[in-house]
């Protein structure tokens, strides 16, 4: 099978200044800048920059039922993240929207179209940006079709949250680097105090990572937003990509990916036989 090099995810939170309510520019500048063919962006932030683009024109949020109000804001945010992006990106490369679902990746001949689908990109000179389709996304629907497949003894993937969905993009290619980017320098033993920051989950092998992501993932709690699921499900999601053979970086959103692969900033690296940041 061929194989990409690296799968890069960022967060919601990454991608705004919160205090003020607003898109967070030079991030996407930053990160625009850094992405090239051959590498594929799973992003976050549809839901978020929709909300906070309503609460701009409007002068308040909608006030309806919560699933249908994120629906709604994911609808108006889309548009306004691939713009973005698209300005900041280096005019030579084309950019290309892929709006996945779960049945994309839990059916073999959908999920195949995609992997072709993701190659071709990269010898055309094509960054994909990957999104979860919220806005004609069911969770009702999503639900039961989940728990049929699951009665019918089938492993499945949900990938509402986009951890999994890079997750699992990053095995599809086979992608040697999942870098995880986040409004934070990674894992903290205590989230209060910036000195315990886990630079380091390796192992001589998976069952030794597996021991250590799981007495991690103890000290995990909260999220930096209602909705999400924290450092534990980001852990979780992160051990599953180490598990196919993808090394995992979660880092801060502020530095660039050259910085971060190289181990030249605070991050936490996960990974068998993984070394120790210079």
């Amino acid at each position: 099978m061929e194989k990409l090099d690296l799968v890069v995810k960022i967060g919601s939170m990454a991608l705004i200044q919160k205090d003020e309510n607003a898109i967070d520019y030079n991030i996407f500048q930053r990160l625009g800048g850094d992405l090239r063919p051959g590498m594929i962006l799973v992003t976050s932030g549809a839901t978020e920059i929709g909300r906070l683009d309503y609460l701009k024109r409007t002068g308040h949020e909608l006030t309806g039922v919560t699933e249908q109000d994120k629906v709604d804001y994911s609808a108006q945010g889309q548009t306004i993240l691939m713009n973005t992006y698209r300005q900041f990106i280096r005019p030579e490369y084309g950019i290309r929207q892929v709006l996945v679902e779960h049945t994309h990746f839990n059916d073999p001949l959908r999920r195949e179209h995609i992997h072709r689908m993701l190659l071709r990109a990269a010898a055309q000179e094509v960054i994909p940006i990957i999104n979860y389709n919220d806005p004609v996304s069911d969770e009702e629907v999503r639900k039961m079709e989940l728990a049929s497949r699951r009665a019918e003894g089938v492993e499945v993937v949900e990938c509402v949250d986009n951890d999994e969905t890079a997750e699992v993009v990053a095995q599809l290619v086979g992608a040697r680097n999942l870098i995880l980017l986040t409004s934070t320098n990674g894992i903290y033993l205590d989230r209060n105090d910036p000195d315990t920051l886990v630079e380091l989950v390796s192992g001589r092998d998976l069952a030794e990572v597996r021991a250590r992501v799981t007495e991690l993932m103890g000290h995990c709690s909260g999220a930096s937003r209602t909705g999400a699921n924290g450092a534990r499900a980001k852990l979780a999601f992160a051990m599953r990509a180490v598990e196919h053979g993808t090394n995992v970086i979660i880092g801060h959103a502020r530095y660039h990916i050259t910085d971060l692969l190289a181990g030249r900033v605070p991050c936490t690296r996960l990974g068998v036989n993984v070394e120790k940041q210079a």
